[in-house]
């Protein structure tokens, strides 16, 4: 009769354990966004995509598309995250932090976001507080830095997440004092909140971020080069 209870005993403990590990299990993969869910597009809340018009590098797709195209393409080719210093300033593919994720969906457009933040550099250093010397090799990776550029030179838009039609494909949103940046998706929850497509690290780079963490928006722009006078805008050269 003891080793029958003792028997069952176990058995729940058993069921329990499991019960508990598929629970925290489902929890952690979905507070990373990795449990299939459906999204949505701007369509579907009657919002209208907006295009640029401009088409820097000439390939037919509109500066917008193209900068969200490149910042997609870094998020499937996930690089590991890795801030380490590179003589030359550009990492390689396979590593990379969230400002990576911008000047190579800016590479995508066709622009150099390296010399233009270089130049504005060496042209305005006093503009840059976070500057005391420039560096080519790191000023361009830090977002300080891209705060400063995109204030000056892009078009400052809502901060306010819930204003979903405000929000576009291809917007640049920087986070929590300068800390963190990323491009906005064409992809959208529920509720019309756009993802954001960056690299902290997680697995999904493309995802609800708004709905994963408390992020406080700080700063969200789009680029528009026809507002910008020419000799601030910098081709990529390969």
């Amino acid at each position: 009769m003891k080793k029958t209870l003792f028997k069952r005993k176990g058995f729940y403990i058993t069921v329990s354990l499991f019960l508990i590990f598929f629970v925290l299990a489902g929890l952690l993969l979905d507070y990373f966004n990795l449990l299939p869910k459906l999204h949505y597009k701007a369509e579907d809340f009657g919002i209208e995509i907006v295009k640029s018009q401009s088409d820097f590098d000439g390939d037919g797709t509109d500066d917008y598309t193209d900068i969200l195209l490149g910042a997609r393409k870094d998020a499937k080719n996930h690089p590991n995250y890795d801030g380490k210093y590179i003589d030359g300033g550009y990492p390689p593919d396979d590593i990379g932090v969230c400002s990576d994720v911008v000047w190579r969906a800016f590479k995508n457009a066709g622009y150099s976001l390296k010399d233009m933040v270089d130049k504005d550099i060496a042209d305005n250093i006093n503009d840059y507080p976070r500057v005391e010397k420039a560096d080519p090799n790191i000023d361009f990776r830090r977002v300080k830095n891209l705060r400063v550029f995109f204030d000056k030179y892009a078009i400052k838009l809502t901060n306010d997440t819930k204003k979903i039609e405000e929000w576009q494909p291809g917007d640049i949103v920087i986070f929590d004092n300068n800390k963190h940046i990323g491009i906005v998706s064409d992809k959208r929850n529920k509720d019309g909140q756009v993802y954001i497509i960056h690299n902290g690290g997680q697995p999904n780079r493309d995802e609800d971020y708004f709905k994963r963490t408390n992020a406080t928006v700080v700063a969200h722009y789009r680029f528009d080069a026809t507002k910008i006078d020419s000799e601030i805008l910098k081709p990529w050269k390969e």
